[in-house]
């Protein structure tokens, strides 16, 4: 009642016609401009934004100041711009500057009544209070939806999801608005112009079709909460859509996975997507790649090319190896977060890139994680020190072991339909070498160690997926498939007599490889075999669906992998577990 009670007054002392008080309420704040405080307990200082005779000001003050303090601030600072001003304007006529230190009206209201100018700013600054400076009126926008991060992807192909990269402070990405424009005609766009911009679609993705090439496009998003809306951010692409490659690797998979699974299926993908720090490599593009076109190579591309790939599965457990630490941060986890997943990252040490874990957030959520750096573990966890003591006795191999960043990924989900069901999902890339047998297997010794020890504490069923860069025919294929390894396996010698040492490994596991034993999975110019597994236990999961790979004469199209219509060297693993 006060508050309606001082704007009637507030009308009446204008002289403006007498109107009922709620129409004068709505004009009121329709004439008024809009001042944002953000202002969070676990913080000592509060900001004020707001535009001033056409300059933003943005001021940063302790949390306990006295509101007059502020209040004088923005006065002196009115005083001190007029004075610039006056004098600019005398000089230019040679006359002597006017006096203009009358001070201005500052003042803040709430309901209506003066915020008295002793009040702590935490206090005084709150939601709906009008801030009056001069003839100028401010509603205070006291922790609105606020975009903290909104940016565009560098690179845009027609056909493929354009995927923005945004954080929202008090907000929620599911209550922000979008909507995307593209430019009218090629060049249309200029500052400040508006009409150039054609409406082209309102969801959080946006994908360019082929009449978009040549366009650059424009989104209009606001932030928001399930109470109100914060200030709009419009993004421009730096650049115009590009055409496409056209037919993917992918495509006629996407056909077996158009709609995500119902709550008795798990469908789980595992693909090493190929960091940019090796794709980018003098070596890679003479040697590994040579019949890759350069553009196709660079990460934006690439990126584009996965995006689209993984969002084509609708999957509900992905795994990724060789994930670029920005890639996870500014690509991967914006675009899935839009598709419905929500992802964990772990860096391989002395690397700049490492393991990516995504999840379907209405299928599952994170219990915990219990990532590990392998050799780390083998040299510090007790229920390794047997493995330890035999590895010890190679010191030429022991150092080996230990000089290697590989990285072990494990993260425990629980269903959201049904809590008693526990997913353990293993990641993991193991040590590269033709000649590492012997290292991968005391790799994965450690790693069968500790996935025993995560299942105890949590348990359920285990998915082991990742890049083993080893064959059916290897030793550590052996192990986990056939639950064994004697200490007499060739594996062991793998690198010759000065790297040889001897043992039996058990696994604690039954575990099977649900995609089977593909011609390869991994496909170069000098190599082609099968290197990646998603291995499963039977006695909770059956496999119901395996994607297709794609065709031998998909993947040669353009000689071998990558290529402009793949983005990896490798091929994605793709099947859909039934609960049993």
């Amino acid at each position: 009642m006060l508050r309606r009670a001082f704007l009637s007054g507030l009308f009446y002392r204008r002289g403006l016609p007498a109107v009922d008080n709620n129409t004068a309420v709505r004009r009121f704040y329709r004439r008024m401009e809009r001042a944002v405080v953000r202002c969070v307990p676990w913080e000592s200082k509060l900001t004020i934004s707001f535009t001033l005779d056409g300059s933003h000001k943005h001021m940063l003050r302790d949390q306990t100041e006295e509101l007059g303090k502020v209040l004088a601030r923005i006065s002196n600072s009115i005083i001190k711009a007029r004075g610039k001003g006056k004098k600019a304007k005398a000089n230019k006529a040679g006359e002597a500057a006017a006096d203009v230190s009358e001070e201005p009206v500052v003042r803040l209201y709430f309901n209506g009544d003066f915020v008295s100018e002793d009040s702590l700013n935490s206090d005084a600054w709150q939601d709906g209070a009008v801030l009056q400076v001069g003839e100028t009126k401010y509603k205070i926008d006291r922790n609105p939806p606020t975009f903290t991060t909104a940016e565009l992807p560098a690179s845009l192909l027609a056909g493929f999801p354009v995927c923005p990269k945004l954080e929202v402070e008090f907000g929620d990405l599911k209550d922000c608005t979008f909507t995307w424009y593209r430019e009218s005609s090629p060049n249309a766009h200029a500052p400040g112009q508006d009409g150039c911009w054609v409406e082209a679609g309102s969801e959080r993705v946006f994908t360019p079709s082929n009449l978009d090439i040549g366009l650059r496009v424009k989104l209009k998003c606001t932030p928001g909460n399930e109470s109100r809306y914060g200030v709009a951010k419009e993004l421009v692409s730096s650049g115009t859509v590009e055409a496409g490659p056209g037919v993917c690797t992918f495509d006629n998979r996407h056909m077996y996975t158009k709609k995500v699974t119902d709550a008795s299926t798990v469908r789980v993908v595992s693909y090493n997507i190929l960091a940019d720090i090796y794709a980018q490599t003098e070596l890679s593009k003479t040697v590994l790649y040579p019949y890759c076109a350069p553009y196709a190579l660079e990460l934006d591309y690439r990126q584009s090319l996965v995006k689209k790939e993984l969002s084509g599965y609708n999957a509900d457990i992905i795994c990724l190896q060789e994930v670029d630490k920005g890639a996870f941060s500014d690509s991967l986890s914006p675009a899935l977060d839009a598709f419905g997943m929500d992802g964990v990252f772990r860096i391989k040490e002395k690397q700049h890139e490492g393991l990516a874990t995504f999840y379907r957030r209405s299928k599952f959520k994170l219990i915990s994680q219990h990532d590990i750096m392998l050799s780390e573990a083998l040299m510090k966890d007790a229920v390794h020190s047997m493995l330890l003591e035999k590895v010890s006795s190679n010191p030429t191999l022991k150092e080996k072991v230990v000089q290697r960043s590989t990285t072990l990924q494990v993260t425990v989900l629980q269903s959201v339909s049904d809590p008693s069901k526990t997913v353990c999902v293993g990641n993991t890339h193991l040590y590269w070498h033709p000649k590492g047998g012997n290292v991968r297997l005391i790799q994965m010794a450690v790693a069968l160690k500790h996935l025993k020890q995560v299942s105890e504490e949590h348990p359920g069923t285990l998915l082991f997926c990742g890049d083993f860069n080893s064959t059916p025919s290897s030793g550590l294929f052996q192990l986990l498939s056939q639950g064994s390894l004697p200490e007499d396996h060739s594996d062991w010698a793998s690198n010759g007599p000065e790297e040889l040492i001897q043992m039996e490994l058990l696994s604690p596991f039954r575990l099977t490889s649900a995609c089977g034993e593909p011609a390869y999975t991994n496909y170069v110019g000098g190599f082609h075999g099968c290197l990646d597994y998603i291995f499963m236990e039977l006695e909770a999961l059956q496999v119901e669906q395996v994607i297709p790979l794609p065709s031998h004469q998909e993947v040669t199209t353009y000689q071998a992998l990558p290529s402009v219509s793949h983005p990896s060297d490798h091929i994605a693993l793709v099947c859909d577990l039934k609960w049993k």
